[in-house]
């Protein structure tokens, strides 16, 4: 029996043979025959809601300084390239319906621990909600210039620079202090959240401002080899 996470959270399998029409009259091919996780199916496959199937990017088997990684060392990213699309949530009260964010070809990072995985044909893929979603971008590799962040969050470029003692002993930010840096420089701004009746609400930041956000509230995500804080904007505390 397939997993009830498939069954129930993000999937609708219809018989096809072959292609199927879209919205734009065009045709494109559906997964006929394939196997989930072990199962042979037919039909096309299909994220119900607001959920988004994500083709997983390979393990990382090196480090920076080119030491090979074999079996569970190897380390596992967040990352992937969006395949499908549900047809967005449904507001339970006014029936709005809130468009998704992503769009298949684009490129996402998302949490660690976020997503239901399944194996399809032998290739990781991963079921995530549009919430689940860091930042998207759009080519080959996730670069500021290329990347997005969506719906309400903010991407808060936030400065991690050693001190040292009046001995000259490095210090690292993370033995001065359990939290984690909570200030930085605001470079990339969503478009906003739903309201209840569909209408976008205004970000109250832009990009170039500095914000003070709820400790613990930023998800890291590394870009060009910089860090980076992902904010929701109901945890951003004040702007300067």
């Amino acid at each position: 029996m397939m997993k009830v996470a498939i069954a129930t959270l993000a999937l609708s399998l219809s018989f096809c043979s072959g292609f199927t029409s879209s919205q734009l009259g065009q045709r494109r091919p559906t997964f006929c025959g394939m196997k989930i996780d072990g199962r042979t199916v037919e039909g096309e496959l299909k994220p119900a809601n607001n959920f988004i199937l994500v083709k997983k990017v390979g393990a990382l088997d090196q480090t920076e300084g080119g030491i090979l990684l074999t079996g569970k060392a190897k380390v596992e990213k967040s990352e992937g390239t969006v395949v499908s699309v549900g047809p967005g949530k449904t507001h339970p009260e006014t029936g709005a319906v809130f468009d998704m964010p992503v769009s298949p070809g684009e490129g996402v990072v998302f949490g660690k621990y976020d997503g239901t995985e399944l194996d399809i044909d032998g290739v990781k893929h991963t079921l995530i909600r549009d919430d689940d979603v860091l930042v998207k971008y759009t080519g080959d590799t996730l670069t500021l210039d290329s990347c997005d962040v969506v719906r309400d969050a903010v991407l808060v470029y936030v400065e991690t620079k050693e001190t040292s003692t009046e001995g000259g002993i490095l210090i690292a930010k993370s033995s001065k202090s359990d939290k984690k840096p909570s200030t930085g420089k605001v470079v990339k701004v969503g478009p906003g959240r739903f309201a209840t009746n569909g209408d976008k609400m205004e970000m109250e930041v832009k990009e170039g401002d500095y914000v003070k956000f709820r400790d613990f509230a930023g998800n890291e995500v590394e870009i060009d080899g910089e860090e980076y804080s992902v904010v929701r904007m109901m945890d951003i505390l004040a702007r300067f």
